[in-house]
């Protein structure tokens, strides 16, 4: 995870949208380093701390339905990299072919654990594994899927200066986003044209606050609103 100089940037990030979050970053480049070890490090204590309970429920995953314990999807992060997200399978295995890329309320294709480990936020736990690889950050935009990144506007490739995050301001204010979508009949297009934009501006405005006060304050109130 490194800052790249601004003509190394891939072409549809060299813009002048792009250019004023590249300065604020830039200017930051002491706390972007700071983070990468931060992290490992507290990548490798949750790991610790969270082999048995991810133990458990690979095991339930198993014994619900059939199907692989881990879902894999490829994201997008940093500069546009291609990369492919862990999480804990929710839904049913060909759930892809059975509908849209996002999750409606109420999904037909989530199994019984998988409402267990959405509602939790529990299905998350294995993107520690893509933190320690250098493809996530704890906090940072959520990664999108390819899909959905190449609708991006000019500005809204700003995100993709930094690593895909765990957790966000948009996390926290969007953990319902399937029940946004729950009487959309086309949800891919709500998605894009309606949820996407607003989800950005937040985003965006973490770009702009971007430094070790604004990580501290999204990871303190992701942990606040897991508990409640």
């Amino acid at each position: 995870m490194k800052v790249r100089k601004w003509e190394e940037l891939p072409e549809k990030m060299r813009t002048r949208e792009v250019r004023r979050y590249y300065n604020i970053i830039v200017r930051h480049s002491g706390w972007f380093k700071v983070k990468r070890v931060m992290d490992i490090c507290v990548s490798l204590v949750l790991l610790a701390i969270l082999l048995i309970p991810m133990g458990i429920i690979a095991l339930m995953i198993k014994t619900d339905s059939q199907g692989p314990v881990f879902f894999r999807q490829e994201r997008v992060t940093q500069y546009g990299k291609i990369f492919k997200i862990y999480k804990f399978r929710t839904m049913v295995d060909n759930a892809s072919q059975l509908g849209s890329q996002v999750t409606v309320n109420n999904d037909a294709r989530i199994t019984r654990v998988g409402k267990l480990l959405r509602k939790y936020r529990l299905d998350e736990f294995p993107q520690l594994f893509n933190i320690l690889a250098g493809d996530m950050t704890l906090v940072g935009t959520r990664p999108e899927v390819i899909k959905y990144v190449k609708e991006y506007s000019g500005e809204m490739y700003a995100t993709l200066l930094l690593p895909a995050g765990l957790t966000s301001r948009t996390s926290i204010a969007y953990k319902d986003e399937d029940k946004l979508l729950k009487d959309a009949k086309d949800a891919d297009k709500v998605y894009v044209d309606e949820i996407l934009p607003v989800k950005m501006k937040y985003n965006l405005e973490s770009l702009r606050r971007f430094g070790v006060r604004e990580d501290m304050t999204v990871m303190w109130n992701t942990f606040v609103s897991v508990l409640k």
